[in-house]
């Protein structure tokens, strides 16, 4: 697995990584949620943050997707609270979820899961990989809309990150499968409308044109 991203790429997965960078100034919150992947960096950066003092409280949410069972067989939930316990977060500052399959139900069901134990959280910062921030962010705001979010991802440039995945392919695929989710699900109630520049859809559209089609819904338009 090439883990460089080729030259001629590079512009247009350039373009699509720093759209989805929200570049949130985070203050401190409630509740910091991070979001079940293969990315276990995901988990590193909440824990910093607990450490840091940006939240008390740390909710990880994740069952498995087929891109994570063979990684996380206890599910992504589970390895990332084990993860997160040696770097040192105290047990009784985790609480896990470990149902959700994607993101609209790693927020609702975080959010049952707080009013379950009685916890009320007015904010709230969720912690993901770099490219999933705008479509958590617009989830959460479509299903969770009275909370204040922001969103948080370990701060690593695009080949720092390329490289601690260890395959570009694989990332670049991700990139272009949220990029069309963003529109996509807009469009079927799942998420808030987001805008997406015209400098954004004709890398996208570069990429897809490439053969970057993995991740892409099969019954949903690109965004052309």
């Amino acid at each position: 697995m090439a883990a460089t991203l080729p030259d001629d790429l590079r512009v247009d997965v350039q373009t699509l990584w720093d759209y989805h960078d929200l570049r949130h100034e985070l203050r401190p919150a409630d509740v910091g949620i991070g979001l079940g992947s293969h990315d276990l960096g995901v988990a590193t950066f909440t824990a910093e943050l607990f450490h840091a003092g940006t939240f008390p409280l740390i909710v990880f949410t994740g069952a498995n997707a087929p891109t994570t069972v063979e990684r996380f067989p206890r599910g992504e939930a589970v390895h990332y609270r084990e993860h997160a316990l040696e770097l040192g977060v105290p047990d009784d500052a985790i609480l896990i979820e470990p149902e959700a399959r994607n993101t609209g139900e790693n927020v609702t069901f975080t959010r049952r899961l707080l009013e379950s134990r009685g916890i009320e959280a007015g904010s709230v910062v969720l912690v993901s990989r770099p490219y999933q921030q705008r479509r958590a962010y617009a989830t959460c705001k479509k299903l969770w809309p009275e909370v204040e979010v922001r969103c948080a991802s370990r701060p690593l440039p695009l080949d720092d990150y390329i490289e601690s995945i260890g395959d570009v392919d694989r990332v670049i695929n991700m990139l272009v499968g949220d990029t069309q989710r963003i529109t996509v699900y807009a469009e079927r109630g799942f998420a808030t409308q987001q805008e997406v520049p015209s400098n954004v859809v004709e890398a996208y559209d570069r990429l897809v044109r490439a053969g970057f089609r993995e991740r892409l819904l099969r019954q949903a338009n690109w965004l052309t």
